[in-house]
């Protein structure tokens, strides 16, 4: 019988504590939001709506022409003439500069020289091989003196030979003194003056460049992606590309390789990627810089808040705050597609939504 007053008196106590924790809870929130959820500023609410989100990654990048070339001479000597400047647009075929091919000329008049000499003994030995097999066939001379006479003549067409590869060699060196434009394009720049000597191009990594000319008409972005980035990377994909000058003006481009080996540049591990730009705009100049934005991800009409209104919970949990009955309440939501200022929420909200963009505790700051 002593048990029930006890009993009763310990209900009491858990009613009477209930009560003013719920009270002293109201209080709480009446002091941080007032009587009613319009209370609450109208910055430090969102609403949950659906929308596209798409997620991209920026980088930064260089651009080049895809077929740039060099333009050196075979033949070394001194620069007679150039025939083009900076910024002009050439055609296959087109005289870009001369070297000096006096030498050359000189060359050339000593090897015709040969030829005629060479020629001549030709025509000598010719005709000394023709009496002689007449007279070794009328038996007049020995077989061994018709041999000779053939040696003689076999000896005079080589060195007529020699002395002709000689001429078109001289021939080819003259021509190769004219520098022609190899493709359509615009004259980057030109790196010689008139008057200059210039080496000969014994290989692709000697000799003096001239000139370089390029097809602004084929532009690409070079740039280095990261290692986490780059495997969301493929080629052919399409990319966004914006100029740092002009940022309303955007183009398309092509990814057109990825290295398959990382390399190091401005201290940073990275992959190198090139991207063809479709449709360059007119504006567009080798050597300026430029902006990439690669799509990774898409959501399609998906259930999105902003990215500001996604806190981090218990046991690292994705949490927002709910507004219910004027009331803000710790949500937990899965997370999809994140861009840089809406995210995807697949679970946890529905459209219409409204939520805290700020955690609670600031808004008891504030107030």
């Amino acid at each position: 019988m002593k048990k029930a007053p006890l009993i009763l008196l310990a209900f009491v106590v858990v009613v009477l504590t209930l009560w003013f924790s719920r009270n002293a809870l109201g209080a709480y929130w009446q002091k941080i939001a007032g009587p009613s959820k319009t209370a609450i500023p109208e910055e430090y609410l969102a609403t949950a709506e659906r929308r596209n989100i798409d997620y991209s990654i920026e980088v930064s990048g260089d651009v080049a022409p895809e077929f740039q070339l060099e333009v050196k001479s075979e033949v070394g000597g001194k620069v007679k003439a150039l025939h083009v400047e900076p910024g002009q647009q050439v055609k296959a075929g087109q005289l870009l500069a001369e070297i000096d091919d006096t030498d050359l000329q000189n060359s050339k008049a000593s090897a015709v020289a040969e030829v005629t000499g060479c020629q001549l003994s030709v025509d000598r030995a010719m005709h000394n091989f023709n009496r002689g097999k007449e007279l070794f066939k009328a038996k007049l001379i020995t077989k061994e003196s018709f041999d000779n006479l053939e040696s003689d003549l076999a000896i005079a067409k080589n060195e007529l030979s020699k002395s002709q590869r000689k001429l078109q060699s001289a021939e080819d060196q003259i021509t190769k003194s004219r520098l022609v434009a190899a493709i359509d394009g615009t004259v980057l720049q030109v790196q010689v003056i008139e008057g200059q000597v210039v080496v000969a191009a014994g290989s692709v990594n000697s000799g003096t460049t001239l000139l370089t000319i390029a097809d602004l008409s084929k532009l690409l972005v070079t740039t280095n992606v990261n290692q986490v980035d780059v495997a969301r990377l493929s080629l052919k994909q399409v990319v966004t590309v914006r100029m740092e000058s002009i940022k309303q003006e955007t183009m398309d481009a092509r990814i057109s390789f990825i290295a398959p080996v990382a390399t190091i540049k401005n201290s940073v591990k990275g992959f190198q990627v090139q991207a063809a730009i479709l449709k360059p705009s007119a504006r567009l100049r080798p050597g300026m810089m430029v902006n990439l934005a690669v799509p990774v991800a898409h959501a399609d009409q998906a259930i999105a808040i902003p990215v500001s209104a996604v806190f981090k919970g218990r046991n690292d949990k994705q949490v927002v705050y709910l507004i219910e009955n004027g009331v803000p309440r710790e949500q937990e939501v899965t997370v999809g597609v994140a861009a840089l200022d809406y995210a995807e929420v697949k679970e946890g909200l529905k459209p219409g939504d409204q939520i805290l963009t700020v955690e609670p505790r600031v808004l008891e700051k504030k107030g």
